[in-house]
């Protein structure tokens, strides 16, 4: 008899343990339940900085067509690739020194730089030896999307490419197929790529106050990492049902290997 008690306690705790509570799997929850927050408009996130290995998109126009054509090639160097594939080949990558290398003005050293300060940078230069004033020379500089490789507990891990200027890191989970429940959303890892190397961060996406953390928003080259619950290790199940299912399972079967080697 009290063999079945101690089973139908052991039961009861994993039970409990095993279970994945509702705090642990739900995104950006509120302190108050039932009512609506209004979270102050966050300050302007400070422009980004060019790392080593970004990829740019430099596009100049003005009334001489034929001169502005020199620094915007249309699919030379791979005529039969994608519309994703030719901003590969075409872009303008960082290289290890921090430079970038244009057509007629050679490389640029751009690393640290922010977008609108290579623009003008391009300008000041085409200006000087290409350009009249009167040609209304318009340059534009852009990040080819913002790349970033999330793995760990997801549903789609690997490399992912957003095609804008900002995106937040919730954009970045769902674009690859969500974190499943045995994820630990309270403390995904952010490594992130600084001129003097990498730092590691974290963010807590069960509490809404995230939207005010400074790695909300992802960066160009950000590493995501989503580590298991401890549930998924004890491999009982992520709800009531499914851990009460496999304990059953295990309890049945060693209550008939014990019955039998009583009886024998």
């Amino acid at each position: 008899m009290k063999f079945q008690y101690i089973v139908y306690f052991l039961l009861v705790v994993v039970c409990l343990s095993s279970c994945v509570p509702l705090k642990r799997i739900t995104y950006l929850q509120e302190n108050e339940q039932q009512q609506d927050s209004l979270l102050p408009v966050r300050k302007a996130q400070e422009a980004y900085r060019l790392q080593i290995n970004d990829l740019l998109s430099v596009r100049v126009k003005a009334l001489d067509d034929e001169l502005a054509s020199i620094f915007n090639p249309i699919g030379e160097s791979n005529p039969n690739a994608s519309s994703e594939e030719s901003l590969y080949y075409e872009g303008f990558k960082v290289d290890p020194r921090g430079n970038i290398r244009v057509p007629l003005l050679g490389e640029m050293p751009v690393l640290g730089l922010t977008l609108n300060e290579v623009r003008k940078a391009i300008e000041e230069r085409l200006l000087k030896d290409y350009f009249k004033k009167e040609a209304n020379l318009f340059v534009t500089v852009k990040l080819v999307g913002i790349r970033y490789t999330i793995n760990g507990e997801i549903r789609r891990p690997g490399s992912n490419i957003i095609y804008r200027d900002q995106a937040t890191i919730m954009e970045a989970i769902g674009n690859s197929g969500d974190i499943p429940v045995t994820g630990d959303k309270t403390d995904v890892i952010i490594i992130r790529q600084y001129p003097l190397g990498q730092k590691v961060h974290h963010i807590d996406l069960t509490t809404i106050d995230a939207m005010n953390s400074p790695f909300y928003f992802i960066q160009p080259n950000d590493q995501i990492i989503v580590n298991p619950l401890p549930q998924k290790t004890l491999g009982t199940g992520t709800t009531g049902l499914q851990s009460f299912t496999t304990i059953l399972s295990v309890v049945t079967a060693l209550t008939t290997t014990i019955l039998l080697f009583i009886r024998l």
